[in-house]
């Protein structure tokens, strides 16, 4: 898995909190979402996809503690495997093959105390062997893979958090 220095800044962001169970505020928003890489093709399973992210999120910030905000925003998606257009019917299909199909972030982020910004950057997540690992998320969940990357990317120690665990096991 390939992690950014400014990644390892964001995620020990989420991490200072750890063990915390103050909900603090997550704003999810989402930039020119019709030119990402790769979106579901259907308006309605793309809305979906934003929404699964966004409340993945959401739920990562919940370890925030109180007087903390955390604004994201998704500037490019590209979710693991590719959508099969001979496959398209009632719904979209994505065939997986582990390829040059793992799943993709990118996305600027700003860490508030109290109004006061303590963290920022941009942040590129990827997990090129997303095929590869043990998966805590259900097979129906058509995002698994992406929140997979994003807890492991939660869990990596840096300098300013020995322990990394944004996301409760």
């Amino acid at each position: 898995m390939r992690i950014s220095t400014m990644t390892k800044t964001w995620i020990a962001a989420l991490a200072l909190a750890a063990g915390s169970s103050a909900w603090a505020g997550v704003q999810v928003t989402f930039e020119k979402p019709d030119d990402y890489s790769d979106v579901p093709f259907s308006s309605r399973d793309r809305e979906q996809v934003l929404a699964g992210l966004a409340d993945h999120f959401s739920w990562l910030g919940k370890s925030l503690p109180p007087g903390q905000d955390l604004r994201i925003e998704i500037t490019d998606v590209d979710l693991a495997g590719r959508e099969d257009p001979a496959r398209r019917g009632a719904f979209d299909v994505r065939v997986m093959t582990g390829r040059a199909d793992w799943p993709r972030l990118r996305l600027r982020y700003t860490l508030e105390q109290h109004g006061k910004v303590i963290a920022s950057g941009n942040a590129y997540l990827s997990d090129m062997s997303y095929l590869q690992h043990i998966n805590r998320y259900s097979s129906n969940d058509a995002l698994r893979y992406e929140k997979r990357m994003i807890d492991e990317c939660s869990r990596i120690p840096s300098a300013s958090s020995p322990r990394a665990a944004a996301v409760p096991s």
